[in-house]
C-alpha cells in the first residue's frame, strides 16, 4: 500500500468516527435538555441504532456488494446523510426528530462495512495493516468528544451540525477513494443473517455465551445513553472530553489483549469483562462530585476493560469456535444479535427504568441516579454469575483478533 492511499483511509477513518461521535454520546443530553422530552423517548432515540443495524446487512450484502463500487455507495450515503444531519439540528418536535434519527443511522450504519471493505481491498496483509489505519477511528472519536466537550455543545444543535459538516467532507472525499468494484456475487439472506452458523447452536457453551452476550447490552446500553446526561447532571465540566477517557482506555487495553489471553484463556476474560461493569455501575451508583469524584473517572476509564475483555474477546471466540465455511456468517449472526437485538432491547430498557426513577421533591424534578446504575449493575452481575457456572468451554487460544469494527 503506498503512502497516499494509506492517507486516504486514515482520514476516511478519522472522519467516519468523527461524525458518530460528534452526535451520539451528546444525543441523550441535548433531548434531556433542549427537547425537553422524557428518558422512555431518550431509550427510543437511541433504538433506532440498533434498526438501523438490523437492516444494514441486508443493504451491503443485498445491494452495495453486488451493483455498485463501493466509494461511490459510500459517498452518496454520507451525503445524503449530511443534509439529514442538517435537518435534525432544525426541528423541535420529538417526533420528528425520532423519524429523521431513524432516517439518519439507516443511511449511516451501512457506511460502517463499506468503509472497511474499501479499506481491505487495498491491503495485503490485513492483519497487520488495518489496526494501523482503523485506530484513526478511534483518534477521530476522542476528537469529536474533545471538542464538544471544551466548546460546551453537549446541550446545543451544534453538534448534530458539525457532524453534518463533517458528513459533507467524507461525502466528497469518498469519491476520490480508491476503487472498489461490486463483487457481482449473490448473497442469499441466511448467509447475510449468519443462519449458516446455526450450526454452533449444538454446543451448550455457545448458547450460553450467545444468551450471555444480548442480554449484557442491556447495561452497555445504559452507559452509552445516559453516562453523558448522568455527569452533566450531577454538575461535571466538559463531561464529553472527560468521556473520551474510556475510548483512550480501550486503545490501551486492546494492546495489552494478546499477552491477556496466553495468561488468563477466553473464559476469564469476558468474566473479568463482565465483572468489570458491575464494578462500573457501582462506581457510578456511589460517586459524586465531591470526595468520590474518583469513583466516576474510574467508571469512566474502566470502559476498555468492559468492552474489550467481553465483546472483542467474545468476537475472537466466535472465530476460533467457527469453521472457514461459516466464518463470516458466525461473526455476522452475533452482530446482528448483539448490535441488532440486545442494543434495541437495551435502549428501551434504559430509557424505561431511568424514566421510573424520576421523582418530584417539592416541585423539583430530579432523577435518582443511585437506583438507576443499580440496575444496570444487577443485570450485570445475574450475567456474570450464569456465565460462570454454565460456561465449560475449554481454554481458547486465540487464532487472530482485529480493532474494534
Amino acid at each position: 500500500m503506498n503512502n497516499s492511499i494509506r492517507l486516504r483511509l486514515s482520514v476516511l477513518m478519522l472522519l467516519q468516527y468523527f461524525i458518530w461521535g460528534a452526535w451520539y454520546v451528546t444525543m441523550g443530553t441535548y433531548l434531556l435538555s433542549s427537547l425537553e422530552v422524557n428518558a422512555s423517548q431518550v431509550g427510543a432515540a437511541y433504538a433506532n441504532l440498533s434498526i438501523a443495524a438490523i437492516f444494514s446487512p441486508f443493504f451491503v450484502g443485498l445491494i452495495a456488494d453486488r451493483f455498485f463500487s463501493a466509494q461511490k455507495v459510500l459517498g452518496i450515503l454520507h451525503l445524503m446523510g449530511a443534509i439529514t444531519l442538517y435537518y435534525i439540528s432544525t426541528v423541535e418536535i420529538f417526533q420528528n426528530f425520532w423519524w429523521l434519527i431513524l432516517l439518519y443511522t439507516v443511511l449511516y450504519m451501512p457506511t460502517m462495512s463499506l468503509a472497511n471493505s474499501i479499506s481491505f481491498s487495498q491491503m495485503k496483509d490485513p492483519g497487520k495493516e488495518f489496526p494501523r489505519i482503523r485506530v484513526l477511528g478511534t483518534v477521530g472519536w476522542i476528537a469529536a468528544g474533545l471538542l464538544i466537550g471544551f466548546m460546551e455543545l453537549e446541550t446545543s444543535n451544534m453538534t448534530f451540525r458539525i457532524a453534518a459538516y463533517c458528513s459533507v467532507v467524507l461525502g466528497i472525499m469518498s469519491f476520490f477513494l480508491p476503487s472498489t468494484p461490486p463483487s457481482g456475487k449473490n448473497a442469499s439472506i441466511s448467509s447475510i443473517l449468519g443462519l449458516d452458523a446455526l450450526v454452533l447452536f449444538k454446543q451448550k457453551s455457545f448458547i450460553v455465551f450467545f444468551i450471555s452476550s444480548i442480554i449484557i447490552c442491556i447495561p452497555l446500553a445504559f452507559y452509552y445513553n445516559f453516562a453523558n446526561p448522568f455527569l452533566n447532571d450531577i454538575g461535571m465540566e466538559n463531561a464529553a472530553a472527560k468521556m473520551t477517557m474510556g475510548q483512550v482506555s480501550e486503545f490501551l487495553f486492546m494492546l495489552l489483549m494478546p499477552l491477556a489471553f496466553r495468561k488468563l484463556g477466553i473464559k476469564k476474560m469476558m468474566l473479568i469483562g463482565m465483572f468489570a461493569w458491575v464494578l462500573r455501575y457501582l462506581l457510578f451508583a456511589y460517586g459524586d462530585m465531591g470526595s468520590g469524584i474518583w469513583m466516576l473517572y474510574f467508571g469512566i476509564i474502566i470502559h476498555g476493560v468492559c468492552y474489550d475483555f467481553f465483546f472483542v474477546s467474545g468476537q475472537i471466540y466466535i472465530d476460533n469456535k467457527s469453521q472457514p465455511s461459516f466464518r463470516n456468517s458466525a461473526q455476522g449472526l452475533i452482530t446482528f444479535a448483539t448490535y441488532g437485538i440486545g442494543m434495541f432491547i437495551g435502549s428501551f430498557v434504559s430509557g424505561g427504568v431511568t424514566e421510573n426513577f424520576l421523582v418530584n421533591t417539592s416541585g423539583i424534578l430530579s432523577y435518582q441516579w443511585q437506583s438507576i446504575w443499580l440496575v444496570p449493575g444487577i443485570i450485570a452481575l445475574v450475567v456474570a454469575l450464569t456465565f460462570m457456572f454454565f460456561f465449560r468451554e475449554k481454554l481458547v487460544q486465540p487464532i487472530k483478533y482485529d480493532n474494534k469494527e
